[in-house]
């Protein structure tokens, strides 16, 4: 049995700290942007859907499929997102989880937890090859997500009357380039990558506190600190100076690299608020406000 259309809807992430370091085996912290979403709609088709390679969106569809056991599935898909691609926001994870809503929703099947969350990996190992699962499990979570490789994942409580900035640089992100400019470091880039799982732990122990200042501070270190590893780039280190300069209590690039989004600590939305039109004004070409 099937619905004349099938809805699904997810929404994307960003990496507050953790960068780089989570591949040594540091932790990292991600963060939900619940208002920043995705819509997948499944419609009637004339033709078959097909699988096509390296395309997440199809490889999501397919998986669904393959799970419910349904065969010569002539469908098509709408995708409405406000997640912009390559940019560190989990853009290929949430269109999946969006589909796979969106099919299951179209074919009107229960869909539980557990196997939304497989199938989203599933996909995302088209997108990443080898993916830690982060940007899906946060892309599902409503709260914080910390992880760290081989323990795995766990969630963390944030309320922090406090308003977090997103900018966004306009140039793609080139996460598998900025992993090897760390590896070619060698040696040099161990006390970096040790500093920033450092800071990571400060991070933790901020937001369980409260305490913004400190939060702040460890923020814009660690910036500095992927600066050194030569995974920012030069818009990227403009747009966290602006930041700075204009009241930020901490800034940062945010995701992989060599491109992508940073982000900004505010105490107020009207702060951030006008922030985000001064970055954009300085080359941000979008911006988004959300709430700790």
């Amino acid at each position: 049995m099937t619905k004349e259309i099938g809805v699904g809807k997810a929404h994307s992430k960003i990496i507050l700290i953790g960068e780089h370091s989570v591949v040594y085996g540091y932790p990292a912290l991600a963060l939900p942007l619940n208002n920043i979403e995705v819509t997948c709609q499944v419609l009637p088709a004339d033709k078959v859907w097909r699988l096509y390679a390296e395309d997440t969106l199809s490889m999501a569809v397919f998986a669904c499929l393959e799970h419910l056991g349904i065969e010569e599935a002539k469908i098509r898909c709408q995708v409405k997102s406000m997640v912009p691609e390559k940019r560190g926001m989990g853009s290929s994870a949430a269109v999946s989880i969006a589909a796979i809503r969106a099919v299951f929703d179209y074919y009107d099947q229960e869909l539980d937890a557990q196997t939304l969350e497989i199938l989203a990996n599933r996909a995302e190992m088209i997108a990443h090859m080898n993916p830690s699962g982060l940007d899906a499990k946060t892309c599902l979570s409503d709260v914080a997500i910390k992880f760290i490789r081989n323990f795995g994942f766990s969630e963390i409580d944030l309320d922090l009357s406090a308003y977090l900035l997103i900018a966004d640089t306009g140039i793609h992100g080139h996460t598998r380039e900025a992993i090897q400019q760390v590896e070619r470091l060698g040696q040099k880039a161990l006390p970096l990558l040790q500093e920033l799982g450092n800071l990571t732990k400060i991070v933790e122990r901020a937001i369980s506190i409260k305490d913004l200042i400190t939060l702040g501070q460890a923020m814009t270190r660690a910036h500095q600190k992927l600066a050194q590893l030569g995974v920012s780039c030069p818009k990227a280190d403009s747009l966290v100076e602006q930041a700075l300069e204009n009241g930020a209590l901490g800034a940062k690039m945010s995701g992989g690299g060599l491109g992508g989004c940073v982000i900004a600590l505010v105490r107020e939305k009207a702060e951030a608020e006008s922030l985000a039109l001064l970055l954009r004004e300085k080359g941000a070409i979008n911006t988004w406000i959300e709430s700790l």
